[in-house]
């Protein structure tokens, strides 16, 4: 009707003389009027909103807290618990479930933390049980990280662990004064609580040859398993404390842009560098004396010769899984991922391989020879330790050295991934405070590099890492993954007390940011007592470190007194020990009559214990002492916190 109505209207229109519309008119007239008719007629109708199932939420698994229950649900009579961050205990503790099944056992490894260690006294509900505990030191006698809930519980809880058969091995370093004392106290206190000793404690000592140590547990172990099937081993072995609460860790760490990176020393064939870390916008704090650890990568020239060597494609992708089903761990590195970027990133390709690596990988040698020498290094005997040590330690032989010098050694690089540790972290003591560079931390290191009995140079991973790591790179920022380790070494609460730090080389790390700080109260009104320190380079026109900062807070009165050995600048070799001694009647005074606190830093195996044999030499002679008494004052002040050291080997 509407259509017909505009014709007839249309027609009327035109016959007009004069027409109302033009035919353009007329045209778009039509147009909107057929538009308007097709939307009444054709217009789609609402669909109906169908409606939907509800969806049944799925339960989230609960984690398996009980290791007794998994035990018996999974059939396994080894339990294996490890606590580590630098990779050793896990090594250890997987190796260990792993060789169970040679004696008919099969055994698990897992995290004490993840797990409720008061089960332990229900061990007796596993037939012919034990408890094994391998047990390390940290710092001033204190418990591994994951150590430190199941310590404080045993100290404070009251079990009863009657039945419970056990044995302990401690792993230490008797470089540190408290050596193993973890191990002794555990085997000690699981005596106390009921547990029955099967075997007597074994010491192993980390700086004589961890890997000789390892031979003689393993070998314990299967002794202990000839006598009974079941075995509960435990596993605490050497790590760092991490505070779990800060917002980058280990598994997470801040990536900070280097802003400087120079040389310190002004002279000599060595290099040795300042690097300060930006962590603006991060929100990591951290305490003069602290610990910053970077993740760094492996040199590329010695990941592309591996891949050579194997006739291998680096760049092909891959995903290395774990077939144990009841592993908590279900790649060894992230997945997938390429041979290239696994060692590159994540595998340890430059350390001496251990023995248990060697004796996997022997079978892929062709000639006898090479592979009767492998297994006989991977072997307990004395004859195999010694070689190992010779061949392996002593020349510094890393993996690539290894594949050169058995040519017929050509394994899979699967296997290879598999049995490689981990790439661990590096930790540098804080070369500044937080009180003066809140967003700013910094590093000195010297750079490795040395040369080694077979005419290979090898180079320290992280430092000639950081060596390149310039503040613009192509316009770019240079990175690098950090994370900050909490420590012990502490100024005194009371910025009273008179301060002595002795650090030669890169140990005047820490005391760089003990001067800032003290610096710092200083300028804030605070009572500052003396601040004396004792540093030693080799030649003061080539390494003395931080010359110009040390003699301007000399100067200014910061630090009290700067008392620096050159040990080679005249004839006979003079060491901080030395000015110790010489200047015995102030240091007496200081630490006698003064309450002063006493902080050591650098070399473990030779420097530190010459300069504690300096207190003790000072203290004999001021202090009308006998050398045992003198042992005896200075243990006190270690116990009181007025003898602090961060020492490595």
């Amino acid at each position: 009707i509407l259509v017909a109505r505009l014709e007839n209207t249309i027609s009327e229109l035109m016959d007009e003389d004069e027409p109302f519309f033009s035919n353009l008119d007329l045209f778009l007239f039509s147009l909107i009027a057929g538009l308007l008719v097709y939307w009444i007629i054709f217009r789609k109708k609402a669909e109906p909103i169908p409606e939907f199932k509800k969806l049944e939420s799925t339960p989230q698994t609960t984690r398996e807290t009980s290791f007794i229950g998994k035990m018996k649900k999974t059939g396994k009579n080894i339990v294996v618990f490890y606590g580590s961050q630098t990779g050793t205990a896990e090594e250890f503790a997987n190796r260990l479930a792993k060789d169970a099944h040679r004696y008919g056992m099969k055994g698990m490894a897992a995290d004490p933390e993840e797990y409720d260690m008061s089960e332990l006294s229900r061990l007796t509900e596993v037939e012919n049980s034990i408890a094994i505990f391998c047990m390390a030191t940290y710092g001033e006698g204190d418990p591994t990280d994951n150590a430190q809930d199941f310590y404080d519980w045993l100290q404070e809880g009251d079990a009863d662990f009657s039945g419970v058969k056990y044995t302990v091995f401690a792993l230490g370093n008797k470089t540190y004064e408290h050596y193993n004392s973890m191990g002794k106290y555990v085997d000690k206190r699981l005596a106390e609580l009921g547990a029955r000793r099967i075997f007597d404690l074994g010491m192993g000592d980390d700086d004589g040859n961890l890997l000789g140590f390892s031979h003689d547990l393993i070998s314990h172990l299967y002794c202990i398993i000839n006598k009974v099937k079941n075995v509960y081993f435990m596993v605490y072995l050497l790590s760092f404390i991490v505070c779990s609460h800060r917002p980058f860790d280990s598994k997470n760490p801040f990536l900070a842009a280097v802003t400087v990176n120079r040389k310190l020393n002004k002279a000599g064939d060595r290099h040795l560098m300042h690097l300060e870390l930006d962590i603006t916008g991060s929100k990591i704090r951290y305490e003069s004396g602290d610990h910053v650890a970077v993740y760094p990568i492996n040199d590329s020239v010695i990941v592309n010769r591996i891949g050579d060597l194997l006739g291998v494609d680096l760049d092909t992708v891959i995903s290395l899984n774990n077939l144990d089903e009841e592993s908590n761990k279900k790649h060894p590195f992230p997945c997938p991922s390429t041979y290239r970027t696994a060692l590159t990133h994540y595998l340890d390709i430059t350390n001496p391989p251990r023995t248990n690596v060697l004796y996997e990988l022997a079978q892929y040698a062709t000639e006898p020879k090479d592979q009767e020498n492998m297994r006989k290094m991977a072997s307990s005997s004395p004859e195999g330790k010694a070689l190992y040590q010779s061949w392996v330690l002593d020349s510094c032989r890393n993996i690539l050295a290894i594949l050169e010098d058995f040519p017929s050694l050509r394994p899979p690089i699967d296997h290879l991934c598999e049995l490689l540790p981990r790439l661990q972290a590096r930790y540098y003591s804080i070369a500044s405070s937080s009180k003066v560079h809140a967003n700013s931390i910094h590093i000195c290191a010297v750079v490795v590099e040395y040369e080694t009995k077979t005419g290979r140079v090898n180079k320290g991973v992280a430092t000639n890492w950081l060596k390149n790591k310039m503040p613009t790179d192509n316009g770019h920022k240079a990175t690098v993954p950090m994370y900050i380790r909490k420590s012990q070494f502490r100024l005194p609460f009371k910025s009273t007390n008179p301060v002595i730090m002795v650090g030669p080389g890169t140990g005047i790390a820490p005391f760089m940011g003990f001067v800032q700080e003290r610096g710092w109260l200083k300028e804030q009104g605070k009572d500052v007592g003396d601040t004396v320190l004792y540093y030693g380079c080799r030649y003061k026109k080539e390494d003395f470190l931080y010359q110009e900062e040390l003699e301007e807070f000399e100067k200014t009165g910061v630090l009290t007194a700067l008392n620096v050995a050159f040990s080679r600048d005249q004839a006979e070799k003079v060491y901080v020990q030395h000015l110790l001694k010489k200047n015995k009647e102030a240091v007496w005074r200081l630490v006698h009559s003064d309450n002063a606190h006493i902080y050591i830093c650098g070399d473990a195996r030779n420097m530190a214990r010459d300069v504690q044999n300096a207190f003790y030499e000072i203290a004999e002679e001021l202090g009308g002492l006998s050398r045992s008494q003198a042992v005896d004052y200075v243990k006190k002040l270690m116990t009181k916190g007025r003898y602090s050291q961060d020492v490595w080997s």
